[in-house]
């Protein structure tokens, strides 16, 4: 098989490799703002429309956020794209939502249950907060997708897994397509099993936490295979 070697890459290429090293060697954070680009093309000595270049492939990458007339910043969630997985150019949503599901039954029980042993004070009222506008915002009507994908973001950082974060664009993708099949009739079943799995999560009890996320993806999968049976 053919490796293909650094020499192959393009000097755009080669230079986002630098410019990575550069921030780690940095030490920069997510936010933190990245030199300008003459001072940045000075530091690699390389020319500003290749530097410009090598910044797209980064911010392509999720790497850095350019936000124009204000500068190049380190991405929040770096390396995580909003949809790498392509879900967008998979037709067939209905069994898409069905393979998302079986998906999310493999992982998101185990995430809540390290949650309930890792998540600190500050995470648990970020929860706490998030299960409680979902509630309203379920109950008032209003269109509660982000705020659901929140609950379930916020979820994910307090179990303190390095990796389990990464893996949330699974479970974006899959959120706003369940609300769409079950045409939120499962209102009640999911401010239920919301408030289940944040009191599991406060009281650090990781069986209470795996089985309210368990039965939080029972109630969707009820209605899923329903309205899939109907058709």
């Amino acid at each position: 098989m053919m490796n293909i070697d650094e020499n192959e890459k393009s000097l755009p290429e080669k230079l986002s490799d630098d410019i990575v090293k550069y921030i780690l060697n940095k030490q920069m954070k997510p936010g933190d703002r990245l030199p300008n680009e003459s001072i940045l093309a000075k530091e690699m000595g390389a020319g500003r429309s290749s530097v410009r270049e090598a910044m797209k492939l980064l911010a392509s990458r999720n790497i850095v956020n350019i936000k124009q007339g204000s500068g190049t910043y380190i991405a929040n969630s770096t390396g995580v794209v909003e949809d790498p997985l392509g879900f967008t150019f998979i037709n067939d949503k209905k069994k898409l939502t069905w393979d998302l599901l079986e998906i999310r039954f493999l992982i998101e029980p185990y995430i809540a249950q390290t949650a309930a042993l890792n998540a600190d004070d500050e995470d648990i009222k970020i929860i706490e907060e998030l299960c409680n506008e979902v509630e309203y915002m379920l109950n008032k009507g209003i269109d509660h997708v982000e705020k659901d994908i929140e609950f379930h973001k916020a979820i994910a950082k307090s179990s303190k897994n390095l990796v389990v974060p990464r893996l949330i664009p699974i479970i974006n993708s899959s959120i706003p397509l369940f609300v769409e099949i079950t045409n939120n009739i499962l209102k009640d079943e999911t401010i239920e099993t919301h408030r289940e799995i944040t009191q599991a999560i406060k009281e650090h009890n990781p069986v209470k936490a795996n089985d309210a996320m368990y039965m939080h993806l029972v109630y969707n999968r009820r209605v899923i295979q329903s309205k899939n049976n109907n058709h």
